[in-house]
């Protein structure tokens, strides 16, 4: 057979240091965003009306912060993740410059640390990946650590190298839209009178609603990012591997999460920051996602008396509704049905 093909990097392909550049470049269009909200649900008013965006300052409506996210983290996927056992976490994630319809965007990736685990089949690799649109600004760059099957497991074990990475993005980091005119924001439009100053730390708030996962819904999400992970979108090949089904990809359950956190955040009008968070337990067609979150911190973004930051921790389920659900037990455990646990920061108005 012809050797034109690529089967996916190993852990041994891997270095600190090393840079990829990611094919290919994506230009985003309204047809992203329609078909984002169809998937998602998604209702925040920022990203859903070029008329209630433009009256705080921006030309049109932005794409959903997680929307862009994943449309970068896809690109990254051919070159981290063919081989991978699991996406492990995520942390020092900022979001830049908006990007609007017709933006192009790229992405590159640096690896930062690598680890081989002890059964020698594998091991974790730490990667900072950075997107940027046409004009080379960036919108959103983050780190994350994946576990990636070695090729030959007697190869000989690589010298770990741990990157230190911050509990969370400094307040000071988090980027406010220039321009943005929060004294026309519409609270009837918006769907909440709820601002920075209504939230508490260690407030819970549960999101109440449920969104069933359908399987021809999370194959169209998966192709939207252009993931090309199989075990997203090969069910001949996951039919003998460990489930026997296609798991649904971890960054749309980020993003219906975050849809049903509308219901009680529905002026958290941007994702900011991904703080950190992991993917506790795989997620299957015919579940049902539950969410709720808890208010970590009330930030105050320096120099800003109209926008504020609420650091969260979206928790969602499976199955499992979140009224007075803990997410771990009384030794520390995640509880049966935790899926995801998001640390995360939204700017939301202030009264000023």
């Amino acid at each position: 057979m012809s050797g034109k093909t690529s089967l996916g990097n190993f852990f041994e392909d891997f270095s600190v240091g090393q840079k990829l550049a990611h094919a290919t470049p994506r230009t985003v269009s309204e047809g992203d965003i329609a078909l984002y909200t169809a998937l998602t649900g998604s209702r925040f008013a920022l990203n859903s009306a070029d008329t209630f965006a433009q009256t705080l300052g921006f030309p049109s409506a932005p794409l959903d912060s997680l929307l862009t996210f994943n449309i970068v983290f896809g690109k990254t996927v051919p070159d981290f993740s063919i081989n991978a056992v699991a996406n492990l976490g995520y942390a020092a994630g900022r979001f830049g410059h908006a990007v609007f319809p017709g933006d192009t965007l790229a992405a590159d990736s640096t690896i930062i640390g690598l680890k081989e685990n002890s059964d020698g089949r594998s091991g974790v690799v730490y990667i900072r990946s950075c997107g940027v649109n046409q004009r080379g600004q960036i919108v959103v760059d983050f780190c994350r650590w994946v576990m990636v099957r070695k090729r030959d497991p007697s190869s000989p074990e690589t010298e770990p190298v741990i990157p230190e990475l911050p509990e969370a993005v400094p307040t000071a980091e988090l980027i406010v839209p220039p321009g943005i005119r929060i004294e026309q924001y519409d609270t009837t439009l918006s769907g909440s009178d709820d601002f920075w100053e209504d939230y508490q730390v260690g407030e819970r708030i549960d999101h109440v609603d449920g969104m069933t996962i359908e399987e021809s819904e999370h194959m169209m999400a998966t192709r939207l990012y252009q993931n090309t992970a199989r075990v997203h979108f090969n069910q001949h090949a996951e039919r003998s591997g460990r489930f026997g089904r296609r798991i649904v990809y971890g960054g749309h359950v980020i993003s219906l999460a975050r849809a049903l956190s509308f219901n009680g955040l529905a002026n958290g009008f941007s994702v900011a920051a991904i703080n950190g968070g992991r993917h506790v337990a795989p997620t299957f067609a015919g579940d049902t996602l539950y969410a709720w979150s808890e208010v970590i911190d009330r930030l105050t973004i320096p120099g800003r008396s109209n926008v504020g930051a609420l650091r969260l921790r979206t928790v969602a389920t499976k199955d499992r509704p979140c009224n007075d659900f803990p997410h771990k037990n009384a030794e520390g455990h995640y509880q049966s049905g935790v899926v995801l646990d998001f640390d995360y920061s939204v700017l939301i108005p202030r009264r000023g």
